[in-house]
């Protein structure tokens, strides 16, 4: 059975990867534009959905697996960045303050049948400095992040706690992933519960347990 994962990022990628199955990588080609009668989560499921129906147009013999992650903070919806001046306002809502991340993911199997799965995982920021942020921002890490920061990257410098699934907050809970693949008689080769427990993946143990 093919496998797809309807996602460009590197970091969807990496974590999917973790699975042990072989898989394709297939950009769904859709530009995502926020819709201000949908809340935080009803967006990140929509998208999730509509990247897997995209690519499963495409590739109709195949298991798609889709995914997006919004930012929920006091329940406005928050995405990446345009660029570098619209990093530092995402950057300076969410300092000092605790947010959701919001991931979603959408699996769509080759009989048509869909299954979906979400995950919230609350960040609380630092209150760190415009000149931290300032600094921050010019890296360019912000720029294809929700919510403008990266958990795994210099943006951990920026997060004061985590509660909740760790890699769900950098792009894909890769436990729920497998969950959706296992209702389907798709198990993956490599313990999930193992990777969960280890925390040596991405900069996960530079967050305490």
């Amino acid at each position: 059975m093919r496998l797809i994962l309807a996602s460009t990022s590197p970091r969807r990628k990496e974590i999917f990867s973790l699975l042990g199955l072989p898989f394709e990588v297939v950009s769904p080609g859709i530009k995502e534009v926020f819709r201000p009668e949908r809340s935080p989560a009803d967006e990140a499921v929509y998208w999730a959905v509509e990247k897997a129906r995209a690519v499963a147009r495409l590739h109709p013999d195949a298991i798609v697996i889709g995914s997006d992650t919004v930012i929920d903070l006091e329940a406005r919806t928050i995405g990446k960045p345009a660029d570098t001046e619209d990093a530092m306002r995402i950057l300076s809502l969410l300092v000092g303050r605790t947010h959701t991340v919001v991931t979603a993911v959408a699996a769509v199997f080759p009989d048509k049948n869909e299954r979906i799965a979400i995950e919230m995982t609350k960040v609380r920021m630092r209150p760190v400095s415009t000149e931290v942020l300032i600094r921050y921002a010019a890296t360019g890490e912000p720029m294809d992040k929700a919510g403008a920061y990266s958990l795994q990257g210099e943006g951990r410098k920026l997060v004061e706690s985590i509660e909740g699934d760790y890699l769900a907050a950098v792009g894909l809970p890769l436990r729920a992933v497998a969950g959706l693949l296992g209702e389907e008689g798709l198990r993956p080769t490599e313990n999930v519960e193992t990777i969960y427990r280890r925390r040596d993946i991405m900069n996960w143990l530079s967050y305490e347990a």
